[in-house]
Formats: C-alpha cells, sequence, structure tokens
C-alpha cells in the first residue's frame, strides 16, 4: 500500500478534541475555534459549508471554487482540501461520518445515489435561490437547535441530515435535466473506490470490471454517461494526482514517482503526465510548490 502523504483528520481535530470520537458537529463559522489542523489535508468525514454572507475560497485537488451566499459546498473523505478565509463569513460546517448518515446499516447505496458527494466530476458548489435556500437553511437551523438540546436524540438529526441531503438532490435533479440512472452512478462510486484502493499498481480497466463483475464494455459505459470519459482515463487521472500531489508536498525525485505509482520508466511517465497537464512534472513542481508550499 502506498503511504500517505497527507494528515488524515477525523471530526475531533475540527473541534480540537483530537481524541473525541465524535461521528457528528454543527458548527458556525463565528462561534468555533480555528482548527490546529495542517493547510492542506484529508478529512476522514463528510463536510458541509453552507454559506450564508460573505465568500469563500475553497481549493480540492487543485481545483479552486469560489464559494458565494446562498451556497452549499461539500467535502468528502479523501479529497485534499485547504480552506482559505473564513472569517468575514456568515453560515457554518455540518461534519458527519458515513456511519453516521446511514444509521449503521451496511448498504451504502444510499450515501452512493448522492450525485455531489465522492464525486470529483460533480461542481461541489452548489447554488441556490434566496427561496430555495431559505428551505435549507431551515433544515440545517432545525439539526442546529436539537444538537444544542439537553435530551438531543441522535436519531431526529440523522432523519433532519438525510432529508436535507435529499433535499439538495432533489435541486440538483430540477436544475440539470442529463438525469444519471441511479443504478450506474452507484456502480460509478463503486469503481471509484475499488480504484482508490488500487490506482498506484496500475491496473487495467478490464481487472476493475472483473473486481465489479462487469464487463469492461459495461464499465465505459458507466463512466461515460457520468464523466463522459472512458474508464481507462480516469485510471490514468487518479496516477496523475498522485503524481501531482507527490510533486508539490515531497521532495521525492521524478524516478522514485514513477516507480511508486508503477509506470514503466521515468520517460513514459512524464510523457503521460504531460498529455495530461501540459506540464513536465519538473515545471509542474516548480510552479506548485511556489504556489503552495511557501504558504
Amino acid at each position: 500500500m502506498m503511504k500517505d502523504i497527507f494528515q488524515m483528520y477525523n471530526i475531533g481535530h475540527f473541534i480540537n478534541q483530537p481524541h473525541n470520537p465524535t461521528e457528528f458537529e454543527i458548527l458556525r463559522f463565528d462561534e468555533m475555534a480555528e482548527p490546529n489542523v495542517d493547510d492542506f489535508h484529508k478529512h476522514s468525514f463528510y463536510e458541509i459549508l453552507w454559506t450564508e454572507k460573505g465568500k469563500s475560497r475553497q481549493i480540492i485537488d487543485y481545483n479552486e471554487y469560489e464559494v458565494k451566499p446562498n451556497s452549499l459546498f461539500f467535502i468528502s473523505p479523501n479529497q485534499v482540501h485547504h480552506f482559505e478565509e473564513w472569517k468575514p463569513l456568515s453560515g457554518g460546517t455540518i461534519l458527519f461520518t458515513e456511519d453516521f448518515y446511514l444509521l449503521n446499516r451496511s448498504n451504502k447505496d444510499t450515501l452512493f445515489e448522492l450525485s455531489f458527494l465522492d464525486n470529483l466530476y460533480s461542481n461541489p458548489c452548489i447554488e441556490f435561490t434566496k427561496k430555495s435556500f431559505a428551505d435549507v437553511s431551515n433544515l440545517i437551523y432545525q439539526i442546529e437547535a436539537e444538537q444544542k438540546r439537553k435530551d438531543r436524540n441522535t436519531s431526529i438529526i440523522q432523519a433532519y441530515l438525510q432529508i436535507l441531503l435529499a433535499q439538495v438532490q432533489r435541486h440538483i435533479d430540477t436544475t440539470n435535466p442529463t438525469i444519471v440512472s441511479k443504478k450506474y452512478l452507484i456502480q460509478f462510486k463503486q469503481f471509484k473506490q475499488v480504484l482508490e484502493d488500487h490506482f498506484w499498481e496500475n491496473k487495467t480497466a478490464n481487472y476493475y470490471a472483473e473486481q465489479l463483475h462487469i464487463t469492461q464494455h459495461h464499465l465505459n459505459l458507466i463512466c461515460k454517461a457520468i464523466t463522459n470519459n472512458t474508464a481507462t482515463d480516469i485510471i490514468r487521472a487518479r496516477s496523475i494526482l498522485e503524481a501531482k500531489r507527490l510533486l508539490t508536498f515531497t521532495d521525492k525525485s521524478i524516478a522514485e514517482i514513477a516507480f511508486e505509482l508503477n509506470f514503466s520508466d521515468g520517460s513514459y511517465f512524464a510523457k503521460t503526465f504531460k498529455s495530461f497537464t501540459n506540464h513536465t512534472p519538473q515545471d509542474f513542481r516548480s510552479k506548485m510548490s511556489e504556489k503552495y508550499r511557501t504558504r
């Protein structure tokens, strides 16, 4: 297994109680202490930032987003996240684990059916009209009120959270005319999960299709429907993403990175990297180290 170069934080770290095993928190920006976490980090949980007023900039794996008022911003486990400014914001953050959302049921499909979670191919920032956002805010306030009660009931919070995410999915389905089949979405996320465990082994699309008990042709159909890319493109993109992280945040040589990601040789790695990013690995390293490592 590849060693992760980023610190993986649980919810306790974000309330500056690293040993607290809490599976759910809701915090307002103006009430929360700045968490003692690295600028660039990974979460073991889901996070929803809700913004009523003000703007912030978020970075997820080299993609920069401006988060505006009347919006929700979703961060999923394993994504590399950097929160730029947050002091001038009005709103807050909801932090919850997969188990909390699923009520400890073993069937993950209900979580995978939510197109905006665990999906680098959809925009994590969802903007609402003022009226739609008021409906969303009301649900958030009910969650907040329940969490503050001395006799708070976890099942009530879980129910509100599930309603909130179902509302968001309905908003997306209403504003986006191309609705992807739930079955494809679930299979795509299953593929992404297996890919997360094996991307560094440089396996073929056929290997992943076999793991999912489907044909390679069917895996390609699923990937095309969700992302407009082939399965091979997605596999390669995951390797390149890891290469970007290693180039930016470690001092490993380009040859070491190529070896770690199971490329046959350094020149083939450099050629593949350039075809994806329009930069040589060395140029990318110089540019990104200057941008991100000096902070």
